[in-house]
């Protein structure tokens, strides 16, 4: 795992303290080494935790001929495999990472190398021949890739601040990116929360030459319809997910570093940590996270994993204090408002993990997308059959069932239940139909926008952005299909994966694997008919009964509970954090511009003097803090490194290999 960063500046010679600016500042994702290198107008670069060939995998690294050079974020997974196809057809290796089979992949099949890679990844080629540059993503998003470009610079990197460094790069956040953010909890790819700064969508690539940049897809998650579904029965479905599932595991585990698992006491992490003893029956060293609030916390579930699957297991009590604590830093490293303050706990967990000198964990993402785990799903489910009988008041009381957490559902009459889940009830042709409740209800934000961004977004509408984004592409499938598809592109690449996933691991340098996010996992899953996913309310069918008596009862029957960390108390409560006052005074918010001092203090004295506060209350408060704190950290107070602060980085030129050639052969002559 590492981070990369370059440019392409046809106007001036690449600048070397540029490029070690941009990957200073993203040191954290990859502490290990540093390398560059220049090409008149271009030049890049990477950071590296080193995890795949240790001693010899240094980049950028060069093709046999020197043309080809490579950095590289991530992990190919059937690199060996790879390998051995590519030295059968002649291919020289220097080292034995799976940095140079990408690069030698591309020489021998050009962009399609892309369908052959098994893994999660961002990386750049340079061609000095055809003075082209290509870039590309993993099909999924699980590695970041974002860029700037204009008339004569294109500017890139693992992370936006990396771009940042730029001197013509400049920095303005986005209004109609805080409208998407406040209504999806992201940004619809390509766009970004900052103005002219976009990212490589998943499943895409980047060519660049001449000033001129092409993206295409080259994966799309395709769903079965009805007629085309899995032809195997219940059975034979078990039996190959478990197959796949396996080899998924297996080939995650390859590493030349120790490799942990994060075990959270639910279903998914359960099943990864069951496979991984079942490969490897040694000792496992597993991470979990817990909260001092009883309404959060699952230890019991956890320490009842681990006894279990007899693992070495550290678990981590976090405090409202702690999540509030780290809280700004976790918005530097997200770089995008939060609506939930949920990746903050993941953030002192891969710390715990990185201070047991461990690089790299397995986790139990995807799971709840690809195999309807959601309450989202069963919402819709519950909505679809209500809107048949939209006077029922029967029907709606099945919606208690989903959120036993929010105790004022739970003594709820159906008029209640009507004004909370009766939104465009009847709307069921609706692609987005599935989503348009908790989008309405995060939406409710952009109501404390100052009247300036309120006029400026008079005229923009965040769902014709996701409508035109899908372009009919879903309307054919069926209502849980849909529901997946949009998870899964939405939140899962735009906000799970990025806010708690990538950015919290590798904001304390440590690398996360989904063996759920397998491409063929993914493939395998959306050829299921719905009921082998959701059948009735029970979620995750498949999946449970894959692991039926592979793990304790109580795990595998144990009610869905929704990962969520304290907002209220950890800004408002016992130990308010001192940027909470500094950021949401008057002053701030009227030097910032973009959110209506009035409205904010009105929500701000319901939460604190009345104690009252709702979810979107909650979500509503979290994103006006993260907006400021966002605006603070890259707006107001952003500066670029000096000199001073530059980690030491090795310059990699084509005299060095030439150099290590003749000596290789100097030596095979001898």
């Amino acid at each position: 795992m590492c981070g990369i960063a370059g440019y392409f500046d046809s106007n001036n010679q690449a600048n070397q303290t540029i490029i070690n600016r941009m990957l200073s500042r993203i040191h954290h994702r990859g502490p290990d080494e540093c390398g560059i290198y220049l090409n008149k107008h271009f030049g890049f670069g990477n950071v590296r935790l080193s995890i795949i060939d240790i001693v010899n995998g240094q980049q950028p690294l060069p093709n046999e001929d020197l043309n080809l050079w490579i950095v590289f974020n991530g992990e190919i997974f059937n690199y060996i495999e790879l390998r051995n196809e590519l030295k059968s057809k002649g291919h020289f290796f220097r080292t034995q990472s799976d940095t140079e089979v990408i690069i030698h992949l591309y020489e021998e099949f050009g962009e399609d190398c892309l369908s052959k890679l098994n893994g999660q990844f961002a990386f750049s080629i340079w061609d000095n021949h055809k003075k082209e540059l290509f870039l590309a993503r993993d099909r999924i998003g699980i590695r970041p890739l974002f860029y700037y470009n204009s008339a004569n610079l294109f500017v890139y990197g693992s992370e936006i601040k990396a771009i940042f460094e730029h001197p013509k790069v400049n920095r303005k956040i986005s209004v109609n990116g805080l409208a998407e953010t406040f209504t999806f909890w992201t940004t619809i790819s390509p766009n970004t929360i900052f103005e002219d700064i976009k990212e490589c969508p998943p499943g895409h690539f980047i060519k660049y030459k001449n000033g001129q940049i092409r993206i295409e897809k080259y994966w799309d998650l395709d769903f079965a319809t009805e007629g085309n579904y899995y032809q195997g029965n219940f059975e034979e479905a078990k039996a190959e997910f478990d197959e796949l599932f396996r080899d998924s595991i297996k080939i995650r585990l390859r590493a030349d570093v120790p490799v942990a698992a994060y075990l959270s006491g639910g279903i998914d992490s359960s099943a990864t940590t069951a496979y991984i003893k079942e490969i490897r029956p040694d000792i496992l060293r597993t991470f979990s996270i817990g909260f001092t609030e009883s309404e959060f916390d699952e230890s019991h579930y956890q320490k009842l994993a681990s006894e279990y699957f007899k693992t070495e297991h550290t678990g981590h009590k976090c405090t409202t204090h702690e999540v509030g604590k780290n809280f700004p830093k976790v918005i530097w490293h997200s770089e995008i408002p939060l609506l939930r303050t949920s990746p903050s706990p993941m953030y002192s967990l891969s710390n715990k993990v990185r201070e047991n000198n461990i690089k790299v964990v397995i986790t139990g993402e995807g799971a709840d997308e690809l195999l309807a785990g959601y309450n989202i799903f069963k919402e819709n489910k519950i909505r679809h059959f209500w809107s048949k009988y939209p006077d029922s008041k029967i029907r709606p009381l099945l919606l208690k069932k989903l959120y036993p957490y929010i105790p004022s559902l739970q003594n709820a009459n159906p008029n209640v239940l009507r004004m909370f889940f009766a939104y465009k009830l009847t709307e069921t042709d609706s692609p987005i139909y599935s989503h348009l409740l908790r989008w309405k209800n995060s939406s409710n934000i952009i109501r404390h926008f100052h009247p300036d961004i309120l006029d400026k977004l008079s005229s923009f509408n965040p769902n014709s952005i996701i409508l035109k984004k899908l372009n009919g592409k879903i309307n054919h499938l069926d209502s849980l299909a849909k529901a997946q598809y949009i998870e899964t592109t939405v939140f899962l690449a735009g906000y799970l994966l990025s806010s708690q996933g990538d950015r919290m691991g590798m904001a304390n340098s440590v690398e996360g694997r989904y063996p759920f996010l397998d491409h063929r996992i993914i493939e395998f899953c959306a050829s299921l008919p719905p009921e082998f996913k959701l059948k009735g309310l029970n979620e995750k069918v498949l999946l449970k009964s894959v692991m039926k008596g592979r793990l304790p009862d109580e795990i595998l029957k144990r009610p869905k509970q929704a990962y969520r960390a304290p907002i209220h108390n950890s800004f408002l409560g016992e130990h308010v954090p001192g940027y909470v006052k500094s950021e949401l005074n008057k002053k701030a918010l009227q030097s910032t511009g973009i959110f209506n001092y009035e409205s904010v203090s009105k929500l701000l004295n319901k939460m604190t003097i009345n104690r009252e506060h709702s979810e979107v209350d909650n979500m509503a408060l979290t994103a006006i803090l993260s907006t400021q704190l966002l605006h603070k950290l890259f707006i107001k107070e952003f500066r670029h490194l000096n000199i001073n602060e530059l980690i030491s980085c090795t310059i990699r030129s084509e005299n060095e290999y030439l150099v290590k050639n003749h000596c290789k052969e100097t030596s095979i002559l001898k």
